[in-house]
């Protein structure tokens, strides 16, 4: 809310990005609550997008480039390349298909020809409790391969979220979808899955990947591909299902 405030009085050109060692009042997708403990990267950054560009014509894709970048940002790390941190759709960040380990919400605002856009995201660096985090994956990998990498802050992946975010979006803005996609994918969990759509009794579906605009999209048996939009649709991990909201 303070950036909420604050974005509109400030140049477009200037950056703005609001960092929390603790949330008290995180919020996700659809009115959920975000829990925040101590030893999470939280933050909220403005940024901005003229409507008539690559990436202002396929807003929804933000969230997928910041879930990119979350995870790029420790396994672009020398050395840190094999931490099985993941991206699923749409804006989460999983310890392989097992856990989730952090979140994206993006709400925007279109002025004139220029979205402003809001991009909180959140990674358990930490925090062990009650699930698993970076660094405990860290800790994993170093027993399991003999190697001694070191734990990781959560200001540095912050940085680095930023750092990497930056880039993809003017990869995006040159190149479009097809400029960052191989990277989306080559983290993404789902490549060839099966699920079935709208309950545990629907029809079966393979995941093929998204499409120009950011939708997710599925081949149903007999029915080709369709797209799915995420802000209509969840996706559970647990039940393999797509379901409506």
């Amino acid at each position: 809310s303070l950036i909420g405030r604050l974005m509109f009085k400030l140049p477009e050109e200037m950056g703005l990005i609001a960092i929390a060692v603790r949330q008290t009042q995180g919020k996700g997708r659809g009115g959920n609550v975000w829990l925040s403990p101590v030893g999470c990267a939280l933050s909220t950054l403005h940024i901005t997008v003229p409507l008539h560009s690559n990436l202002g014509q396929r807003i929804p894709f933000i969230q997928h480039l910041v879930s990119l970048a979350m995870v790029e940002s420790v396994r672009s790390i020398p050395g840190y390349e094999d931490i099985e941190l993941r991206v699923k759709w749409p804006n989460d960040v999983y310890y392989s298909d097992l856990m989730k380990l952090g979140g994206v919400l993006v709400t925007s605002t279109l002025i004139e020809t220029t979205f402003h856009v809001l991009i909180g995201f959140g990674l358990n660096v930490s925090n062990s409790n009650p699930t698993i985090c970076v660094n405990d994956l860290i800790t994993k990998f170093n027993k399991e391969e003999g190697t001694k990498l070191k734990a990781l802050t959560a200001d540095r992946l912050i940085a680095r979220t930023v750092t990497v975010l930056e880039r993809l979006i003017d990869i995006f803005q040159e190149k479009g979808p097809n400029g960052v996609l191989p990277r989306y994918y080559k983290y993404w969990v789902h490549s060839g899955k099966q699920v079935r759509l709208h309950n545990e009794e629907g029809p079966i579906a393979w995941i093929v990947g998204i499409d120009d605009y950011g939708f997710l999209q599925v081949h149903e048996e007999g029915k080709g591909v369709e797209s799915v939009h995420p802000d209509g649709n969840s996706f559970d991990m647990l039940r393999n299902l797509i379901i409506p909201k």
